[in-house]
């Protein structure tokens, strides 16, 4: 137990011994910093690699739009899913901090055999020789890939875990500290994008106009730092220990309750099995009150006469039925955060395409078309910080909501602004085109049109991905059971793979279906395909899940807890309760 003044952080909070922590040792915004430093630097590191990875491979790999665009969203889709393995182990055995601490390490070995694919010259496939191109070697492909993939691995064990343990350095049992972890996300994400900012920028031109190897050398030594800036925080961190595998106590109750389907509920549910609240004050947890959503999975929490015989696990607490059902009804809601997601991914793919058909020149500068992604990032930060100290507090005397609007509200606003973003973008994108057969592209089908013509569809994209983004990542986390935060980070995380997967699997199709009856849509000549055609199908597509969304997210029920906590915070600070 640490000596000292000052109290005890309430929420259970340890040292790595396992040992009470001092709240005015340990957490707040100081430990923040080099969780937040952190972060900055490896958002660097990541998408110093992403930013411009359709880029390498049609160029320096020889494939061609649609494989390249493929094998992206195949990659990005691995990075996102990863994380439900990182999320099980750190809540069911290592913790948050080990298994982060692991998969840094893994996360650099990826990463420096990823350098070391673009800079030993057996590595690398040889350079174009007018219109041959040889493809990739079995070796290079494999050495390429396997660094990439083994990027993913270790991001399944970082990602999940480091904002998690950025919430976790805020004491929900304190007035002050809830009241600061409300905006934690906000500068989380912003913080984020100021890496990707440049990543998009200096390290896409690096990539560019001086070598790949200086491209990737960057971003891994870049990676190197972020690791060394969170270890040297270490003392200054709260931790929280395991509490076991959420999936395994989901999964007991489900079995529970199909094992004792045919048993009768009591009338009054306060008669089924719960324990003592002292049970649950000890270990700074929330006891929950039986509810009748779901009323099927009481029946885990029921008692039985004991002359039946069940099986000890049979017998579930009615904390641990709650918590299953408010993970399961995420769920559908979880499932309309994977259209957004694919939507998402068209910004470092065929938006980056795009804009090598178009005139890159800026005064004597040629404008990397992977620099782009860079006004998403922009339009991203800006439109933060105004929500952030602007819009929130307006709306706050308003709704008297602490956040100004419901997180679900958020999300909406988010995904109707994406649908309109992909409309804008089939419009940009079928006035390039009536350009291009207007005008002769030149031998690298390159037209006479500025790329500054899809400013708005990326400006779009950054707006409502500030809203979305954002939204989705607190939603998740907020409304995860007390235990099961990382698996509420991971299940956000996850849709982002299951988009990406979508992505491909989608784009695959549209090309096999329209190539059926002529050119398909989407083909390595944009100058020559429908892109636009595609955008319109992804613009149907969003406002379909637009529409799903809405009725689902009219009927959700927020935690009750969540609500009451944030209340007794802003009621503290004199300000409105919600």
């Amino acid at each position: 137990m640490e000596n000292g003044d000052g109290e005890y952080a309430q929420d259970g909070s340890v040292d790595l011994r396992g040992n009470p922590v001092l709240r005015s040792k340990r957490g707040g915004w100081t430990a923040c910093t080099f969780i937040v430093v952190y972060e900055l630097f490896e958002r660097l590191a990541y998408y110093g690699i992403a930013s411009n990875l359709v880029m390498y491979m049609t160029r320096n790999l020889h494939q061609g739009t649609v494989e390249a665009s493929n094998n992206v969203t195949n990659w990005s889709g691995t990075v996102f899913l990863t994380p439900l393995i990182g999320a099980v182990v750190a809540d069911a055995y290592l913790g948050r901090y080990w298994t982060f601490v692991a998969g840094s390490a893994i996360y650099l070995m990826g990463m420096i055999l990823l350098t070391l694919s673009v800079t030993v010259p057996a590595l690398k496939p040889p350079p174009c020789d007018g219109t041959t191109c040889p493809r990739a070697s079995a070796l290079q492909l494999g050495v390429y890939f396997g660094g990439l993939y083994t990027i993913a691995l270790g991001h399944g064990g970082t990602k999940p875990n480091i904002s998690t343990i950025g919430a976790d350095q805020f004491d929900d049992f304190d007035a002050v500290e809830k009241l600061q972890k409300l905006s934690f996300f906000n500068w989380w994400m912003f913080t984020i994008f100021v890496g990707i900012l440049f990543s998009s920028t200096v390290l896409v031109y690096l990539q560019d106009n001086v070598s790949w190897s200086v491209g990737y050398g960057v971003p891994t030594l870049g990676l190197l730092a972020s690791v060394v800036v969170f270890l040297a925080g270490t003392p200054l961190y709260r931790h929280k220990k395991p509490n076991g595998s959420p999936l395994t106590s989901i999964g007991k109750v489900v079995a529970a309750a199909v094992w004792k389907h045919s048993v009768k509920l009591p009338v009054d549910g306060k008669q089924l099995h719960e324990l003592e609240l002292e049970h649950y004050t000890s270990r700074k947890r929330f006891r929950m009150d039986a509810t009748n959503s779901m009323r099927f999975l009481n029946k885990a929490a029921a008692n039985v006469n004991a002359e039946k015989r069940l099986p000890p696990w049979t017998l579930c607490t009615v904390t641990q039925v709650e918590e299953t059902k408010q993970i399961a009804k995420l769920m559908p809601l979880l499932v309309t955060m994977v259209v957004p997601c694919t939507l998402f991914a068209q910004a470092g793919t065929l938006f980056v395409k795009q804009g090598a058909t178009l005139d890159r020149r800026l005064g004597g500068f040629l404008v990397p078309p992977a620099s782009l992604g860079a006004v998403v990032v922009l339009a991203m930060l800006i439109c933060l910080a105004l929500y952030d100290r602007v819009f929130v507090p307006a709306a706050r005397r308003r709704t008297r909501n602490p956040r100004g609007i419901t997180l679900l509200q958020r999300i909406g606003a988010g995904l109707l602004l994406q649908a309109v973003t992909m409309a804008v973008t089939s419009v940009i994108e079928s006035r390039r085109l009536r350009f291009a057969r207007s005008h002769a592209p030149d031998a690298h089908g390159v037209v006479p049109l500025t790329i500054f013509v899809l400013l708005p569809q990326f400006l779009l994209m950054g707006a409502s991905d500030a809203l979305l983004l954002v939204g989705q990542m607190e939603f998740f986390y907020d409304q995860a059971p007390e235990s099961m935060k990382s698996l509420g980070t991971a299940l956000s995380l996850t849709a982002y793979g299951a988009g990406n997967i979508l992505s491909s699997a989608v784009l695959s199709l549209v090309v096999r279906v329209t190539g059926k009856t002529g050119t398909p849509w989407v083909t390595n000549n944009l100058n020559a395909s429908h892109l636009d055609y595609y955008y319109a199908l992804l613009a149907v597509l969003a406002a379909a899940n637009l529409s799903v969304f809405l009725a689902l997210s009219g009927s959700y029920t927020y935690r009750a807890e969540s609500r009451e906590t944030i209340g007794v915070a802003m009621d503290v600070q004199g300000e409105l309760v919600a």
